[in-house]
């Protein structure tokens, strides 16, 4: 991903494929459903700490690369 707008798309498509709703999915994460919406649409300010809580629901977790190839990131 090089753009925010991309996590927007990855979750709005993550979220469809697994059959929730945007009210379905910010249940689950124990958040507003405009946050969903906002994320989806790639409106800032998104506060990362929910935005990774949404993409551990869906099932990813997320690592930090660098463009070199060596991994930083935390196991779970």
């Amino acid at each position: 991903m090089r753009q925010s707008e991309d996590l927007g798309h990855l979750v709005r498509q993550l979220r469809a494929e697994q059959g929730l709703l945007q009210i379905d999915l910010a249940g689950l994460a124990g958040i507003g459903n405009r946050f969903i919406v906002d994320l989806e649409r790639d409106k800032p300010p998104l506060q990362l700490q929910r935005v990774l809580g949404v993409l551990d629901l869906l099932g990813f977790k997320v690592m930090v690369q660098r463009k070199g190839g060596s991994r930083h990131g935390t196991s779970s």
